[in-house]
């Protein structure tokens, strides 16, 4: 995988409360989940993904991420193309 072809982001996380932990040990078992930490403030919980596409990183987000029980929002930052 070409590293310019890849689609990479910053998954910003919102936990139910108590299950910070939780949500943080199902995001460390996604293999596009490329770094994970929990976070004080606004946002519970931060993802790094690095992804083959912008399809499969959508579909990672909504279809495993989001799936997390415990997790009850997420905000995405994409990271855009140098060059």
């Amino acid at each position: 995988m070409n590293r310019e072809d890849t689609a990479t982001a910053i998954v910003l996380i919102v936990a139910e409360p108590g299950a910070e932990s939780d949500v943080y040990n199902q995001l460390k078992r996604i293999p596009e989940v490329v770094e994970a930490m929990l976070l004080f403030g606004e946002y519970d919980l931060y993802a790094k993904l690095v992804c083959d596409d912008f399809g499969m990183l959508g579909s990672v987000i909504i279809s495993q991420i989001r799936a997390i029980d415990g997790v009850d929002s997420t905000k995405t930052l994409t990271a855009a193309p140098v060059g």
